[in-house]
């Protein structure tokens, strides 16, 4: 069960109990769960009885155990407890069965996993400034607000802008002074033109590096961008996709395909196995905070996760060495973390290459 898995679940049994008469509260729009804390209870909490209690005129340990009794039945809940004030801890089923629940939510989804239609009901307008940096940011957050079921349009402050921001992947639907009832975008300024930092850089390094930081940051647009080797978090990113795809194809020539089931994973699978399952939460945050940044640092961290478990388990076998289960499985994984990669970097309106 992933998280964005777990959360509705939970706003479920909100439904239930207040359908029940259990609970005379009104139902939220979305329920937030998060990883325990260090010390905390189970895998995951979550302090929605809290936020009812005050609403159903019940104390929120109460209402605690009336969401408990429904959420504990449920598959994929191994274990509910009611910790604190009323905090409902969740222990998830054993992790193979929430292991290859994940990989196959990325498989059934490929680039689109992730996404959803949390914002379904929005329909937003985004308003930034005539400048680069502004420019990119609301065509990132545009996408992350799609991907999540929005309807969204942008409009600059004054047109028509740079001519060079289409060759950023930047579109605009209105131009004038801004409207009520708005997003301004304003980040730090780049200091920059689209056509000078084209030129030096081109648009993949020039959206990472404006995309990466956040936004009251100063964006790095140094020659760095373009450095092909391990320092610079772009080509890291793309190279462990890129060694995802070399991976399936390695397989394939030495006969084999993966299998998310086929073995147990290890405990080095572990890192990269959470960042998946969290994949889904991160996307939807970024969207409702405006903030692609948080989509280039999971990429990162699934980049990063996903070395330390290629050199730990191989994928492929080597040597005089058959393929086995757990190369089946192990291929599974990096295959499903290169999905999430190129779904990530496309949401940044950058370029995945299946060679580097």
């Amino acid at each position: 069960m992933t998280p964005a898995e777990l959360s509705r679940t939970v706003l479920h049994a909100v439904r239930r109990a207040v359908d029940e008469d259990a609970l005379r509260a009104s139902v939220p729009a979305r329920v937030r769960v998060e990883r325990t804390r260090p010390g905390g209870s189970g895998d995951y909490a979550c302090a929605v009885a809290l936020q009812l209690a005050g609403d159903a005129g019940l104390p929120a340990l109460e209402v605690a155990r009336i969401l408990r009794e429904r959420v504990a039945a449920e598959p994929g809940i191994g274990r509910v407890e009611v910790t604190g004030p009323g905090f409902l801890s969740f222990t998830l089923d054993a992790p193979a069965t929430g292991d290859r629940a994940v990989l196959d939510a990325v498989r059934e989804q490929g680039s689109a996993y992730g996404h959803g239609d949390a914002l379904r009901d929005e329909e937003l307008r985004l308003h930034h400034a005539p400048e680069v940096r502004a420019a990119v940011t609301a065509d990132a957050v545009r996408r992350l607000l799609a991907a999540q079921g929005a309807r969204v349009r942008v409009g600059c402050e004054e047109g028509p802008g740079d001519v060079e921001w289409s060759r950023l992947g930047v579109t605009v639907d209105a131009y004038g002074t801004t409207p009520a009832a708005v997003t301004v975008i304003r980040p730090m300024p780049a200091h920059a033109t689209a056509a000078e930092l084209l030129e030096r850089l081109g648009a993949d390094a020039v959206r990472w590096g404006l995309l990466r930081p956040a936004s009251h940051d100063r964006a790095p647009l140094g020659d760095d961008l373009l450095v092909q080797g391990q320092a610079n978090p772009l080509f890291r990113v793309r190279y462990a996709y890129a060694r995802t795809r070399a991976l399936t194809r390695g397989a394939a020539a030495l006969g084999f395909t993966s299998a998310p089931d086929a073995a147990p994973y290890e405990d080095a699978a572990r890192p990269l196995l959470v960042l998946l399952a969290d994949h889904p939460g991160v996307l939807l945050a970024a969207a409702r905070h405006r903030a692609p940044d948080r989509v280039a640092r999971q990429l990162e961290a699934v980049a990063h996760a996903f070395f330390d478990f290629h050199d730990s388990c191989p994928p492929l076998p080597s040597g005089d060495e058959k393929p086995s289960a757990a190369h089946r499985s192990r291929l599974a994984l990096a295959e499903a973390a290169g999905t999430v990669l190129a779904g990530g970097l496309s949401l940044l309106g950058i370029s995945a290459p299946e060679h580097l």
